[in-house]
């Protein structure tokens, strides 16, 4: 099952080289087939310049510049749309999530066959290390209202480090979040419309270098508003974007085209 890791990058010059040799040495020790998709979000640093570089030592990297509009969103977007792999990981640029639980992760989704895996922070096993008492408490009560307004145990859906089969990420279109909340878009999807999901616990510690990127003042709406759309898919959809439903759909193509 061949992996593919998309990184969106955003002057990330200080972390980008870590990460991607530590993530490409961890899955070549593994003999993982893999793809590693960076999504250059036309960094104003010397972010481009050390990819370029880069890829003369790793060879399963591809860059891509994403001409806009701009966003993390955006950007996750602009990879999950090029990549080749039967399943696909969403992994940070600065070296907050650990290769070796995305291999973990990797392994739970064969070993289960699940459409996807998420990681919690916040599971028996699981760790944050460096997180400022602030954004971890806003955190906590965030993907609290998320668990309740969902109606599901699932504790740590804002963080974007997770993995999907192709055919979910295919199945949970369209996705619209265009910034971080795209970050919760792409599980709560999955499991409104039925895909299986395994939980791991992982590791997060917080970027040695650069600025997050994520500005909390200005994402509450935007976090409601895509928890609304995928609360009113739960309830008033009737099942059309369901995974059961999609299935009986594209065998009904399959057996008229056949006829």
């Amino acid at each position: 099952m061949k992996l593919s890791v998309v990184i969106p990058a955003y002057n990330e010059e200080g972390s980008i080289t870590e990460t991607l040799v530590s993530l490409h040495d961890c899955l070549r020790a593994r003999q993982i087939d893999h793809e590693i998709l960076v999504t250059n979000d036309n960094s104003k640093d010397n972010t481009l310049v050390i990819l370029e570089n880069l890829k003369n030592s790793i060879s399963t990297l591809t860059i891509y510049t994403n001409p806009g509009p701009n966003g993390f969103g955006h950007a996750v977007r602009y990879g999950l749309e090029r990549f080749t792999g039967d399943c696909v990981a969403v992994m940070m640029a600065d070296l907050s999530d650990d290769p070796h639980d995305l291999v973990r992760f990797y392994d739970k989704m064969q070993e289960g066959n699940y459409d996807c895996v998420f990681g919690s922070r916040f599971v028996k096993g699981g760790s944050t290390h460096g997180y400022p008492l602030l954004k971890r408490t806003i955190n906590r009560l965030a993907n609290l209202v998320i668990s309740v307004t969902m109606g599901m145990s699932y504790n740590d859906t804002t963080n974007a480090f997770k993995l999907y089969k192709k055919e979910t990420i295919q199945g949970i279109q369209p996705l619209l979040a265009p910034h971080f909340n795209l970050t919760i878009e792409l599980p709560l999807k999955a499991i409104v419309r039925g895909y299986t999901f395994a939980v791991v616990p992982n590791r997060w510690t917080n970027r040695k270098a650069g600025e997050s990127k994520l500005k909390i003042k200005e994402m509450g709406s935007r976090y409601f508003f895509i928890l609304l759309y995928c609360l009113i898919e739960k309830f008033f959809s009737r099942k059309d974007f369901h995974k059961d439903t999609q299935l009986k759909q594209a065998q009904k193509l399959t057996t008229k085209s056949i006829e």
